[in-house]
């Protein structure tokens, strides 16, 4: 998908494959096509395409086709739910609009992405995190599932929420995926967290074959409640999200994480290497997080400027 966006050369880019080269050229903006021809994740690819298109010459438009809840990646809801409204405090904004959503294993789920250049990005300084103010949430099911495991998954996560956080109305809303708008069946959960300061913490979980829907929901709650022990200002998962932009931005970027996750440590490492952005980890002197796991990312962006704008 980078090779087209840019007209580039790829080289060794098949299954089995210990190496690559890739010749990157002008990124270009208009209209693109990614089909995974499986479940493989459409939010994966829109990860890896979104720092790119905003340096293209046009605005672009991403047809992404896949799965959009599928395991080991974001459900498209965390996409738009909470890496979205973070990732915009960068100065740019995103469409993401959800065609068909598509489960494993057929996939077949479709999102269109619409995007602008921009000429830089904006450090950012996540290291606030308020006090959680809202809990919401959608629990899923499409397809041949019956209604009622969506209404199970989301008692169950509401009753796990409860027991840790008393004084806030927790709203999950059970939904029916419309028979025209999913491919497949599937069923799963998305549990947000927002505080007084705009930070936002998700626990998802997906249902498989065989699990009743009382754990879907109770391990996506335990995620939740799990992300808002630490002390930090963005979730697990949006830890790594975080990084490539971080490397990009003009000036210094700071968040405050819980434990610092692999997939972060690796995408410092590489955006380290390529980009020369520098990085500095370290625990967070704040009084309130002495008994926490907690930490501050720190970056020093390289400034990328978008020669076509």
């Amino acid at each position: 998908m980078i090779r087209d966006l840019c007209d580039g050369q790829l080289e060794g880019a098949e299954i089995g494959s210990t190496e690559i080269t890739f010749t990157p050229e002008k990124i270009k903006g208009g209209i693109h096509t990614a089909d995974t021809k499986t479940a493989g994740s459409v939010c994966l690819l829109m990860q890896v395409s979104m720092p790119c298109v905003l340096f293209a010459a046009s605005p672009s438009e991403l047809h992404l086709k896949g799965g959009t809840n599928a395991e080991m990646a974001p459900q498209i809801d965390y996409t738009e739910m909470v890496f979205k409204p973070i990732v915009e405090k960068f100065g740019f904004i995103f469409n993401c609009d959800i065609k068909t959503r598509g489960y494993y294993p057929k996939g077949g789920g479709e999102v269109i992405v619409r995007m602008s250049p921009v000429k830089q990005l904006n450090p950012i300084n996540l290291t606030d995190r308020g006090c959680v103010t809202k809990i919401y949430g959608r629990a899923f099911v499409a397809g041949v599932l019956p209604f009622k495991v969506a209404k199970d998954m989301a008692a169950a996560a509401v009753r796990c929420i409860r027991k840790e956080i008393r004084d806030l109305y927790v709203n999950i809303q059970p939904v029916q995926e419309p028979k025209d708008q999913a491919f497949g069946n599937g069923n799963g959960i998305i549990i947000i967290a927002e505080t007084s300061t705009g930070c936002l913490f998700a626990g998802s979980s997906l249902g498989k074959r065989g699990v009743n829907a009382d754990k879907v929901g109770i391990e996506a709650a335990e995620m939740l409640l799990a992300n808002l022990r630490h002390g930090g200002t963005v979730d697990e998962y949006l830890q790594d999200q975080l990084i490539v932009f971080m490397a990009l931005a003009n000036g210094v970027s700071r968040i405050k994480t819980g434990p610092v996750t692999l997939h972060t440590q690796t995408a410092i490492h590489f955006a380290e290497q390529i980009a020369k952005a520098k990085f500095i980890v370290k625990k967070s002197e704040d009084e309130e997080d002495a008994a926490k796991d907690t930490y501050i990312i720190e970056c020093l962006g390289i400034g990328m400027t978008n020669p076509n704008l």
